[in-house]
């Protein structure tokens, strides 16, 4: 697995250091966006500025992309076809009242081609709601 991560981070022109690594195992596995907080709170004797740091150079490669939630923002992998140059970020982020939880909702996504009067580069689209589990169980 780690040779794959490896990999994954070299195509994204990023060095693949032992902190990249163990952050984006831990990101691979989470299906929710999660705050700095959160993931230092994965590693337990791991420096922040060295996850804060490490965030920032996933985020600038296309590796992650950030969520602004309030005044917190959290993080979670990008997909394949994000790069340095355009994050295809395109979707709807929710966050679950009841579970706390952001994910990206992939299903809800936004044209890119909005008008040819002017070229959008990023659009933050943010909701807060019941999400389906929460919902289920509820019933």
């Amino acid at each position: 697995m780690k040779k794959n991560i490896e990999l994954k981070l070299l195509l994204k022109k990023t060095k693949p250091t032992s902190m990249r690594i163990l952050v984006y195992e831990f990101l691979e596995q989470q299906q929710i966006a999660l705050s700095l907080t959160e993931i230092e709170n994965h590693f337990y004797n791991a420096d922040r500025v060295t996850i804060y740091r490490t965030l920032k150079t996933f985020e600038k490669k296309g590796i992650v992309h950030s969520i602004q939630e309030n005044t917190v923002t959290k993080y979670i992998l990008c997909n394949v076809d994000c790069n340095e140059k355009t994050h295809n970020d395109w979707h709807l982020h929710f966050y679950c009242t009841i579970c706390k939880q952001t994910t990206c909702k992939d299903d809800f996504l936004i044209p890119k081609n909005v008008t040819s009067a002017y070229k959008i580069d990023k659009i933050k689209l943010f909701g807060t709601g019941i999400c389906e589990n929460c919902i289920k169980e509820g019933q």
